[in-house]
């Protein structure tokens, strides 16, 4: 087999394995949801039993990063103690171990009766946890899938004196070896990946049984980087989890170095063959890691705690800026207060107004998430100024002031439900455009852009309204709601037309605009809303409609 044919086997097989690792985590994380929250949260209780819960959290993601990212959330800020969570990820480094306990036996039989499995819980499955557990199957026959591919793409080159050659002048040295497995292993984003890789070495003979157990040592320290890396830049209190789990990961493999030569007989003639050596010897370094480090997580958290001090409180944008308790006896004073942080609500419905406009032109997931991500911001400072203005004694207010607060309290809600909209209504929508890979025709893309285009204007103009009480631009504003009721009749029409036509593609493609339009024009009438106060107190409403 030629050799470049060998390494584009090779980098593809690595990848369907990283790609099994990928749906197995997210379908798990999928199918159980926030009891698997809930689950790691009773075992940072105390450290023996954070233990167990590492185990059996990361035995099912097959992701320690995951299981660290979770943990470490609940550390920050001291709600939860450091020496739990740093015992959850001394399961959670056992538990990465199990996959590869699995793979060590003949798998000829199983990937294929798991992918099967898999593939019909997802085509069958009624509710959306039995489908993503189905993902989650899948995605396990295909990393044994990927591990038979690797070993029968590696069995030829055992006859290969020259790579033979060249992977013993690499591996002779176990500094080496650790460095190179390391760096597989942070790249790969995975211990397991990196550990079937060496197994796959070590079973075709390419490398020796003591230059794979080096290998295995550098994979356990490499894959530790990976949520060191991802804590960077922020809080240092971030950091305590993952570098205590990276100090325990160093001391380890500083004790297992020097005893790899003692063990590699002993661990072959138990194990029956190279491949299994490794896999073993994995399994007994995240054993004998945590049992020697559990008894002593009080000290170290109390190390972690010197070496990384909590710094000062970075600006949060949900946290109110204007809010001050001491002006609620002050009634004028604190209604403007309410009113400089609704008017940070405003800007923020203004970013998420720009980037809806922008994610249906561009397949970007991380933007779609960051627009949610906003209207939990939103949400914050909503129920902050809720409870500010609650706060306001009624009885000091005059009639000027109380319709003051019942303006400013108006502008607060219709942001939050426009908020609310965005995310839960349009980022949807979105990300099922994305997934399904619908594009809308220009000149619907046109029309969408040319309604956010209005929204924002609009917005502003309510913003003015607000700050100046005027009731002919609120006329205006009231007025402007009745172009998104012909637009949304026109989308309509049209999605009717393509129904009785028949052709799939533009029925999809008009019923995604229809639930656009329908979602702006609900944004637009929230708008409007804010203006229903002033004109009121202006005389400029009757029951339902603007006066002539």
């Amino acid at each position: 087999m030629p050799t470049s044919h060998v390494l584009i086997s090779l980098c593809g097989e690595v990848a369907l394995l990283l790609w099994g690792i990928q749906m197995v985590s997210a379908g798990m994380q999928r199918a159980l949801g926030s009891s698997l929250r809930h689950f790691l949260s009773i075992g940072l209780k105390n450290r023996f039993r954070a233990v167990l819960t590492g185990l059996v959290v990361t035995g099912l993601l097959q992701s320690s990063t995951a299981t660290a990212m979770m943990a470490t959330s609940f550390t920050i800020g001291g709600a939860v103690d450091l020496v739990p969570a740093l015992a959850i990820m001394l399961g959670a480094n056992v538990g990465t171990t199990l996959i590869v306990q699995l793979v060590s036996f003949d798998i000829t039989l199983v990937y294929p009766a798991l992918i099967l499995i898999g593939v019909v819980l997802f085509r069958r499955g009624r509710r959306a946890a039995a489908r993503d557990a189905g993902t989650a199957v899948v995605g396990l026959g295909i990393i044994l899938l990927s591990l038979h591919l690797l070993i029968e793409t590696m069995r030829p080159l055992e006859a290969s004196a020259v790579l033979r050659d060249l992977l013993q002048a690499v591996t002779d040295d176990p500094l080496l070896c650790i460095l190179l497995a390391g760096l597989l292993a942070w790249a790969a984003h995975s211990s397991v990946a990196a550990m079937l890789f060496i197994m796959s070495l070590a079973g075709a003979g390419v490398v020796t049984p003591q230059a794979s157990l080096a290998l295995v040592i550098g994979a356990n320290l490499g894959s530790a980087l990976n949520p060191v890396i991802g804590g960077l830049g922020g809080d240092p209190t971030r950091l305590r989890l993952p570098v205590g789990n990276l100090l325990n990961r160093v001391v380890g493999c500083i004790v297992a170095l020097p005893l790899l030569p003692y063990l590699t007989a002993p661990l072959l003639d138990l194990a029956g063959g190279p491949a299994r050596a490794a896999a073993l010897f994995h399994f007994g370094f995240n054993i004998a890691t945590a049992i020697l480090f559990v008894g002593l997580l009080p000290r170290q958290a109390r190390l972690m705690a010197r070496l990384l001090p909590k710094q000062a409180e970075a600006a949060d944008a949900g946290k109110p800026q204007y809010l001050n308790e001491m002006a609620l006896g002050t009634p004028s004073v604190a209604l403007s207060n309410a009113a400089r942080e609704v008017l940070r609500m405003v800007d923020i419905v203004e970013a998420m107004l720009r980037g809806s406009q922008d994610v249906f032109h561009r397949d970007d997931r991380d933007k779609i998430a960051a627009i949610s991500r906003m209207d939990d911001t939103l949400d914050r400072l909503y129920k902050a100024i809720q409870r500010y203005l609650g706060q306001i004694r009624h009885e000091r207010l005059d009639a000027e002031e109380a319709q003051r607060l019942s303006d400013t309290l108006a502008l607060a809600i219709n942001l939050e439900h426009i908020g609310d909209i965005i995310d839960r209504n349009l980022m949807d929508l979105a990300a099922k455009r994305v997934s399904n890979g619908l594009r809308l025709p220009e000149e619907a893309q046109a029309q969408v852009d040319d309604m956010h285009a209005r929204l924002l204007d609009h917005l502003q103009l309510a913003v003015a309204v607000f700050m100046s009480g005027d009731w002919q631009a609120a006329r205006r504003l009231v007025a402007e709601k009745e172009s998104f009721r012909d637009i949304e009749r026109e989308a309509t029409q049209r999605h009717v037309e393509h129904m009785r036509a028949g052709a799939r593609g533009e029925i999809e493609t008009s019923s995604l605009q229809l639930d656009i339009t329908r979602d702006l024009k609900r944004i637009e009438s929230h708008i409007a809303a804010t203006a229903y106060g002033i004109l009121e107190a202006a005389g400029q409403l009757r029951g339902s409609r603007l006066t002539a």
